[in-house]
């Protein structure tokens, strides 16, 4: 086979799938392989890359994810540039521990309530420091805004759902004062 496969044909976040109705996050691998290796599992088959901590080569082959005991691998970046991830699949981000940054590109499935649950989910509240949304059209300022507190730096791009730019600046700046912004949104 050449070229390469397309996100929405390869990507799938869900364990097993018999059919419309049996679509969950599979609980189970997580248990057993661990939530970083669960979730470099899910983001890989929908087309993300991650990054592990104390590596600076970013992982994008399903088949060549690396191998070791338990916990070994903890994800610190995870690029999800042109990938099908989507809100469903976030389950298996809730144990990551080390993730500083996120990189959401051309991700026709991101919207608000992903924004607000990676917000809400502990762990990323504690690590994640760094996040760049770009070209994700179905983010609005309501999804920006409900962006959580030890962000350090964020950068916002070509999102024509935001329409309230100086309002949703000013608000972010305000709820989180070391926040370095990044704006490229005309």
């Amino acid at each position: 086979m050449t070229g390469k496969v397309s996100a929405q044909t390869f990507c799938s976040p869900y364990l097993p799938i018999k059919g419309p109705t049996d679509i969950r996050v599979d609980y189970e691998r997580i248990q057993a392989v661990g939530p970083d290796r669960a979730a470099s599992e899910w983001l890989l088959r929908c087309g993300a890359l991650v990054r592990y901590q104390g590596y600076e080569k970013w992982q994008r082959d399903y088949s060549g994810l690396p191998t070791g005991p338990l916990g070994k691998y903890k994800i610190e970046a995870i690029n999800a540039t042109e990938s099908c991830i989507m809100y469903r699949g976030f389950d298996y981000l809730d144990g990551l521990e080390h993730v500083t940054e996120i990189k959401l590109q051309k991700c026709i499935y991101i919207q608000d309530e992903c924004l607000q649950r990676l917000s809400e989910t502990k762990n990323l509240q504690k690590s994640l420091l760094q996040l760049k949304i770009i070209s994700c059209g179905n983010v609005t300022d309501k999804g920006i805004v409900a962006l959580h507190k030890n962000l350090e730096y964020l950068y916002l791009s070509d999102l024509p759902g935001i329409r309230q730019k100086e309002t949703t600046a000013r608000v972010l700046q305000q709820a989180l004062p070391n926040l370095e912004l990044e704006l490229d949104l005309d």
